[in-house]
């Protein structure tokens, strides 16, 4: 079955359209710009090759194939995403200059983490990749309710984590401290 210069052109469009966009979500989730580079091209490779079942929309189905691309290299590799929960830009205070600011941010990072992976998955496809419900629903394969369900339970979740203070890791003291003078 050959390619009719029509596809071909097409899969250029989706291409230059979309690449950037495939490059953050990977990058986002890898904190590696050049996997990240590797992981897309992965991704458009798989999508060549199932270029007849791509919808318009085309983001949202790339944003699944990706996906499917991370877990295969995170399950193979036994490797941990990084993720980085925050804006992009370090300057969370810069608006007003003041310390509230930043100390949310930091808040807000250390709740991010505490989350479960689809918890923060979920989270990252609204917030980063700006999907609507509908779109969320088709890269995590499953009905637009389901995904509504599990974004509002994220959600709920995270709102309890940034009222939690994660736990406080004591050390114990070495005994040579303990009863020798200091």
């Amino acid at each position: 079955m050959g390619v009719d210069q029509g596809e071909h052109r097409a899969f250029e469009r989706m291409y230059a359209a979309h690449h950037q966009l495939v490059l953050r979500y990977c990058y986002r989730r890898l904190g590696d710009l050049e996997y990240a580079r590797e992981l897309t091209q992965e991704t458009f490779v798989v999508a060549w090759r199932r270029r007849r079942d791509a919808p318009e929309p085309a983001a949202p189905w790339l944003y699944g194939i990706a996906r499917r691309v991370l877990a295969d290299h995170w399950r193979t590799r036994r490797a941990r995403p990084v993720t980085v929960p925050v804006a992009e830009s370090t300057d969370a205070g810069a608006e007003d200059g003041g310390f509230d600011a930043v100390s949310l941010a930091q808040d807000l990072r250390q709740a991010f983490i505490r989350l479960s992976e689809p918890d923060r998955e979920i989270l990252r496809l609204v917030t980063w990749e700006e999907l609507d419900l509908a779109a969320v629903a088709q890269v995590l394969g499953c009905s637009r309710t389901a995904a509504g369900v599990r974004l509002f339970r994220a959600r709920r979740r995270l709102h309890q984590l940034m009222d939690t203070p994660p736990p406080v890791r004591v050390r114990p003291v070495p005994t040579s401290v303990r009863g020798g003078a200091l």
